[in-house]
């Protein structure tokens, strides 16, 4: 005559109601992880600069390229939103930010911001003469 005890189950991703918040805290992480990927097309960058004209004419070739675009635009974002998305952290570390309004303003202007320096980074970019 024992009595099962009904113990509460550990939250898990079907417990939780998904939230903007949530979402970009998991897109922070991601973009971090493709920031290390990034960097070495950086680094190959820097090291066909330093080689020679040869070696650098394949990383421009390799860049030019719709692909190569498309990694570098990706790679701006990414490098853009983790930068956003650290300051609203780093705002939340000062202990600012937690009303649920002010959680979702810094949220919507990570979002935002990221997008908005991604395209005028480009614009720039193609103004000056980048994309020839």
């Amino acid at each position: 005559m024992t009595a099962r005890i009904e113990r509460p189950l550990s939250p898990h991703m079907q417990v939780y109601r998904w939230t903007l918040t949530m979402a970009m805290s998991i897109i922070h992480r991601a973009t971090g992880i493709a920031l290390y990927v990034g960097t070495l097309l950086l680094v190959w960058w820097l090291i066909a600069a330093a080689s020679g004209p040869t070696a650098y004419a394949h990383v421009q070739a390799f860049t030019g390229s719709i692909i190569g675009r498309l990694i570098v635009f990706g790679y701006t974002w990414a490098l853009m939103h983790h930068m956003l998305s650290g300051i609203r952290h780093f705002v939340w570390d000062l202990g600012f930010g937690f009303k649920a309004n002010e959680r979702e303003a810094l949220t919507w202007g990570a979002l935002i911001g990221g997008i908005v320096l991604t395209v005028l980074i480009w614009i720039i970019a193609y103004a000056n003469g980048g994309g020839r």
